[in-house]
């Protein structure tokens, strides 16, 4: 043996690394990397993933100021799970986002909600979000994402780490159990055995459980609960990860995770609530298509818009490093939004009125923190400019002849939109718009969509946005061809 190799394996050796082969050398590489990386993460701002199959996937938690904290799912799409997996070192182009839950409830408080990432960030605390601790989430809104293991070359191929989904089969049937009334109680489904198990919870949705509801003839979901509030336990054969997409006839066209079987993270079984009456929201897609038209904008009277993100990133950019920002102007694509109610019931926001948030520039409580969303894609399908409205003030602005209004924004009124009365959000209304002074002249697909996240339930999310063809030249842009259908 060489001396200077003799030199670099006693080094080794002092180093706890034996001079083994390649294989060996790289794995205990590894091994001093993640040593390493444990201890960045305590620096404030880390991250991790909890409650998955591995490492590369589960509920994120994020480290602030000693402690971890969870991330809710409001406004949580795939640009946030990319940013999530290139901060932990994984591939971010396959990164997928998971809501609900889905790896089990949030163990700890929120410490971030309202993440909104544009996907060039490094760091998820690095997006806009509304401020540490500021949240009104529930412990099943606990934000996820499913990452891939980076490729090692010339090695054998990266695992698959994507969900394989299994349908539940013909003979699965469905009942409710232990309710105090018919229309509610957990969720049991008996298999090709004649056994009746319960359902784990992780990720249990409105749109399970109106697939539930309808497959048992209840009328509509109005409730999908995470809970061991109707008893139950579970087993080894109880099923988890089970999707469906709201639709289906009967619950046996809904699939499952197969690795997710007996394999329940929060321990509290899937149940539902049922009922008759439901709210059924409809976007006017004809009223955005007449009101769609261009402005120009001086920043200084955006000023109360960029309080709630209603501008591109850029525009922040520009106000950090110009001292005459306010003069500087943004093209804004405007419309106005008509949501009508056409269902059986009211529908109202799902915050409680004690937790209504006063906003002093518009002069009003906000009831849901994302009513719509304003997207607009390339041809690739990539959002190429987003003009999210934070939240909405839900009233009666016109009802059907011989239907009285009953919700008002003034005064602390009850907010919500009643059967076959509409929202009006008129395209003067500050955040009615879709900042495009970055986006390139061409032919785009907008979307408006009302009730994105499917917080409230509804008769069906069939109805609820509208897809549009956007031709956008330097000077003229037109709204044309919209088509509704789900968010």
């Amino acid at each position: 043996m060489k001396p200077i190799h003799t030199f670099i394996c006693v080094f080794l050796f002092l180093s706890h690394i034996l001079c083994d082969s390649p294989e060996d050398a790289k794995r205990k590489r590894a091994l001093l990397v993640k040593k390493h990386l444990k201890r960045l993460k305590k620096i404030d701002g880390a991250i991790k993933l909890v409650g998955g199959r591995g490492e590369f996937e589960g509920n994120v938690e994020i480290l602030h100021e000693g402690s971890w904290g969870a991330i809710c799912d409001d406004e949580w799409d795939v640009n946030e799970a990319r940013v999530i997996c290139k901060q932990l070192g994984y591939l971010s182009s396959d990164a997928e986002p998971t809501v609900n839950s889905y790896f089990g409830p949030a163990r700890r408080k929120y410490w971030m909600d309202n993440v909104y990432c544009d996907g060039s960030e490094e760091e998820i605390s690095q997006c806009r979000f509304d401020g540490w601790g500021q949240n009104d989430c529930t412990s099943t809104e606990a934000a996820g994402v499913i990452c891939s293991e980076p490729e090692e070359p010339k090695q054998k191929p990266k695992n698959d780490n994507k969900i394989s989904m299994t349908p539940l089969g013909k003979d699965v049937k469905v009942r409710l159990k232990a309710g105090r009334v018919a229309t509610e109680g957990r969720v049991e489904i008996k298999n090709a055995a004649g056994q009746w198990n319960v359902i784990c919870g992780d990720g249990w949705s409105l749109f399970e459980a109106l697939v539930v509801c309808r497959t048992l003839s209840l009328g509509y979901a109005s409730d999908a609960m995470q809970t061991d509030f109707f008893g139950g336990n579970l087993t080894s054969e109880s099923l988890g990860g089970i999707k469906c997409t709201g639709n289906e006839t009967t619950f046996h066209h809904c699939l499952y995770n197969q690795h997710a079987t007996g394999n329940c993270q929060s321990k509290d079984v899937a149940a539902v609530s049922c009922t008759e009456t439901m709210s059924d929201l409809v976007i006017d897609h004809v009223d955005l298509m007449r009101t769609a038209h261009l402005e120009d904008k001086q920043m200084f009277f955006l000023q109360c818009a960029m309080e709630e993100n209603c501008v591109a990133s850029t525009a922040y950019e520009v106000q950090k490093e110009n001292d005459a920002w306010h003069l500087e102007t943004r093209r804004l694509l405007r419309f106005t939004a008509r949501i009508f109610n056409a269902g059986n019931a009211d529908f109202r926001p799902a915050i409680p009125k004690h937790l209504w948030e006063w906003h002093m520039c518009h002069m009003h409580y906000h009831s849901m923190e994302v009513f719509a969303t304003f997207d607009i894609y390339n041809s690739t399908g990539q959002r190429v400019a987003e003009g999210h409205k934070a939240s909405f003030c839900l009233e009666d602005n016109q009802c059907l002849p011989g239907v009285e209004p009953k919700y008002a924004c003034a005064n602390y009124g009850d907010q919500g939109i009643s059967v076959n009365c509409s929202d009006i959000y008129k395209y003067t209304v500050d955040c009615q718009w879709v900042d495009i002074s970055d986006l390139e002249p061409g032919k785009y697909r907008f979307k408006v969509a009302v009730n994105p996240e499917f917080k409230v339930p509804e008769m069906s999310f069939e109805n609820n946005a509208a897809v549009c063809d956007f031709f956008y030249t330097e000077t003229f842009g037109s709204v044309t061809n919209c088509v509704v259908q789900r968010p």
